[in-house]
C-alpha cells in the first residue's frame, strides 16, 4: 500500500487533543499552504479560503463557539457542552477554518449561466477536497484532528473577531493537535454495495 493510501486508511477522527508542538507551526503553515494550492477546483474558480489559528487565537474560536452555544442552549445542556468542546477542541494545538469566498462564486454563475445551479454544488466539492487533504496530511505528520461544524451560528462572530470578508462563507472546522487517545477499530460497510467495477 502506498504512504498516500496508508495515510488515508489512517485517518481517524481524534477528539482528546493536547496543546503540545509535535510538529511546528512552519511546517503545519507549509502542509496547508501547499494543499490550498495545489487542490482542484471547478473551472480553476480557487475558491476556498483558509484560516490557520494557533495557541489563543485557536482557544479564542472556541471561546466565541461557546459563548454562541451558551445563548441558545439550555443551562443543563451546557456544561456537557463546554466540557466537550474545552477538552476536543479548544485543548489542541491549533484550529483551521475552511471559508468559500461567494464572490468568486457568483463571479462563475454570471460567467456561465448555463452552469448557474452548478457552481454552488461544485463550490462544495471543492471546500470537501481541501477538507479531506489537509486533514489527511495532518494526519501523515503525526497530528491527531478532526472535523466540525459549528457553521452557521458562529460565522458572524468569527468575521468580526478576525476581520474577514463578508463574502466568505464558513463551511467547516478542523481543530487538531497531539492524540492523546487510539480510536477503536473502524467498522466498514460491505466494500461490494459500494463500489462497482465493470470491463475487462
Amino acid at each position: 500500500m502506498s504512504e498516500f493510501l496508508k495515510a488515508i486508511a489512517n485517518r481517524r477522527s481524534i477528539y482528546a487533543l493536547g496543546n503540545e508542538e509535535i510538529v511546528d507551526r512552519e511546517r503545519i503553515e507549509t502542509i496547508v499552504t501547499e494543499v490550498v494550492r495545489h487542490t482542484p477546483s471547478p473551472y480553476n474558480s480557487q475558491s476556498t479560503r483558509v484560516v490557520l489559528l494557533f495557541g489563543k487565537e485557536s482557544k479564542r474560536l472556541w471561546q466565541i463557539t461557546l459563548d454562541t452555544l451558551k445563548a441558545r442552549i439550555s443551562a443543563a445542556q451546557y456544561p456537557k457542552t463546554e466540557e466537550k468542546i474545552n477538552n476536543s477542541f479548544a485543548s489542541g494545538y491549533g484550529t483551521i477554518l475552511f471559508f468559500e469566498e461567494q464572490a468568486v462564486v457568483e463571479g462563475f454563475q454570471k460567467q456561465f449561466p448555463s452552469y448557474a445551479d452548478n457552481f454552488a454544488v461544485w463550490s462544495e466539492h471543492t471546500n470537501a477536497m481541501h477538507q479531506f487533504a489537509i486533514w489527511t496530511a495532518l494526519e501523515a505528520e503525526g497530528l491527531g484532528a478532526s472535523l466540525q461544524h459549528y457553521n452557521p451560528i458562529i460565522d458572524d462572530a468569527v468575521k468580526k473577531e478576525w476581520d474577514l470578508p463578508a463574502s466568505w462563507t464558513l463551511r467547516a472546522q478542523i481543530p487538531f493537535g497531539k492524540p492523546l487517545m487510539t480510536p477503536g477499530e473502524k467498522e466498514f460497510a460491505d466494500i461490494s454495495m459500494r463500489v462497482k467495477v465493470f470491463g475487462k
